[in-house]
């Protein structure tokens, strides 16, 4: 489980067993649990939707419905400390800036984030809470919120072990270099156990975030001539909004 505890602790704020010494190898061998992480997360995100929007009205408190949905949109940034979301912006920075590869590149690895980045990430969030405010009255946020971080990671899984890793060195290059097949196969067993408890929206939430990860990481691999740890988040966020979306729209 040493594996597990070092994926959650780097994905999340969540330490339930303090790791402090890291190898690279540790780091490869913590991918295959990443779906697992997404189930303590979504976990968390679930209770939470459904303390604010189900368990209060019920008993007569009539919780502000926006601000529910404000903060189940800020939750997933608390606990992941904005991990995802830095990646996104970054990523945005670098794939959107129309310049050579290796500039992209030097972009992308600035810890300073750019106009491009920041507004790509406002009409995300805007985009993810419109969905969250749309799938409310089909009682079935916390459903989706459940399953939305268990297939993104499932997807972040697939980015790193099929598609190649763009610099020489970096933190992402260790889940790149020990994540083999095997990973892929136990992070996916993981999922589909999950997408089978949780009705076919999930099925159909999987498909469609599989294909788009496919497609969106062989583009930006043609890009950058590989993927980066910025991409993996990137894959992450855009999935979560996907996901969250096509639940929606198999609700309708």
């Amino acid at each position: 489980m040493r594996a597990f505890f070092i994926g959650l602790q780097f994905l999340t704020r969540i330490c339930l067993v303090r790791q402090n010494n890291w190898t690279m190898e540790d780091f490869g061998r913590s991918v295959k649990f990443f779906p697992l992480v997404g189930v303590v997360l979504g976990t968390v995100y679930a209770l939470a939707a459904y303390l604010l929007l189900q368990v209060f009205p019920e008993h007569g408190v009539h919780f502000p419905l926006h601000l529910g949905i404000a903060i189940l949109l800020v939750l997933p940034i608390l606990l992941t400390g904005g991990l995802h979301c830095d990646g996104f912006m970054d990523t945005m920075d670098g794939i959107l800036s129309g310049r050579s590869r290796p500039r992209m590149l030097e972009i992308m690895k600035d810890s300073r984030v750019g106009a491009t980045g920041v507004t790509s990430f406002i009409l995300l969030l805007i985009l993810q809470g419109a969905v969250l405010l749309d799938l409310y009255p089909t009682g079935t946020v916390a459903a989706a919120l459940f399953i939305m971080p268990v297939i993104a990671r499932m997807m972040m899984v697939v980015s790193i072990v099929f598609f190649p890793y763009a610099r020489p060195e970096g933190m992402g290059k260790a889940f790149a270099d020990f994540a083999d097949r095997r990973s892929f196969l136990f992070a996916l067993f993981i999922t589909l156990l999950c997408v089978s408890f949780t009705g076919y929206q999930s099925f159909l939430c999987f498909t469609a975030a599989f294909m788009f990860t496919l497609l969106f990481s062989h583009s930006v691999a043609d890009l950058l001539g590989g993927l980066t740890g910025d991409v993996y988040g990137a894959v992450t966020t855009l999935n979560e909004v996907l996901v969250l979306l096509v639940y929606l729209l198999s609700c309708i």
